[in-house]
């Protein structure tokens, strides 16, 4: 007997979602030209949406890597022999957050000082045989952080005439990737706030359309849950349209920037497509379905309170 309760209480509860279902679907055959257009304007909101986010993630991939080229120029005393220098080299090796230590020639560094001069090489040709350049190490860290740390206590070793970074630069380096994540942030969440906006406006529109059959549904003793459900689900379909148009144009005109960018700007790091735009579909879609639903549930509080 229970089971055949249990199963009479399932049967009723597809039934009841079938009409759910059917209803937020009539509803919006029945406003077609207002679906289309809802669906056009969150498929247009998410769209700029995702713009800004895939533009603030490559500028953070971009300030990422900018931030992990700075490195640590550790110049060695005259004096030095090559024992000495190799035990700089251990000590620096050995100091927290060091990820690389490369150990340059004054040959390399008088080579480099060249390719740098570029047609103003002439310049050098007073210095003859001579090559004033020092011995030195380069030195990368594992965080952006501990340049300064480590800049510091390298300076401070034994047989180490001085060590730079370019502080001045590096500083206004990381001020600026700084100021890229937050107003990327600001903006990502203003942006979702507007989507939010439209996809409440346009449900508020159906609903009120239909505030007689709500209150007398009310009346007649409906449960605010089954009214509010098919408005629920057309949010989230609605939402659900919008980010798919949104996410189709997205992958479509990443691909075709990815592709200028490996031709033209091979320098520029520039986020694989994969798996990074599966990432950004799969978020787009769920923040689009879950924005229509917030944006029902909005709209339906004002005409539940009958």
């Amino acid at each position: 007997m229970s089971a055949t309760r249990m199963e009479g209480h399932t049967a009723m509860k597809i039934r009841t979602w079938e009409y759910f279902i059917r209803e937020a679907v009539a509803s919006l055959r029945h406003n077609g030209l207002m679906s289309m257009a809802s669906v056009s304007t969150v498929a247009l909101s998410l769209l700029i949406l995702g713009m800004f986010l895939i533009m603030v993630l490559n500028l953070n991939n971009l300030a990422v890597a900018l931030e992990s080229q700075v490195q640590i120029s550790v110049y060695l005393q005259d004096n030095l022999s090559d024992r000495d220098m190799r035990e700089v080299g251990t000590r620096i090796t050995k100091l927290p957050g060091v990820t690389e230590v490369t150990f340059v020639t004054k040959d390399e560094a008088l080579e480099r000082f060249k390719e740098r001069l570029g047609d103003q090489q002439s310049l050098l040709a007073a210095l003859g045989d001579t090559n004033p350049l020092p011995y030195s190490f380069e030195v990368k860290v594992d965080k952006p952080e501990r340049v300064k740390q480590v800049a510091q206590a390298t300076g401070q070793m034994k047989g180490v005439e001085n060590a730079k970074f370019g502080e001045k630069v590096v500083e206004q380096l990381f001020t600026l990737t700084k100021w890229i994540r937050i107003v990327g942030l600001i903006l990502i969440v203003f942006l979702a706030m507007a989507a939010l906006f439209i996809i409440a406006n346009t449900i508020r529109i159906t609903v009120f359309a239909r505030r007689k059959e709500i209150g007398i549904m009310k009346y007649v003793g409906a449960t605010n849950a089954f009214i509010r459900w098919p408005f629920l689900i057309e949010g989230m379909i609605l939402g659900f349209g919008g980010a798919l148009i949104a996410v189709l144009l997205l992958t479509k005109a990443y691909g075709l920037l990815a592709e200028q960018v490996y031709a033209n700007l091979v320098f520029l790091p520039l986020i694989p497509q994969y798996p990074f735009l599966i990432h950004m579909s799969v978020l787009l879609l769920v923040v689009g379905t879950a924005i229509g639903a917030l944006g029902s549930t909005i709209s339906l509080n004002r005409f539940m309170k009958v």
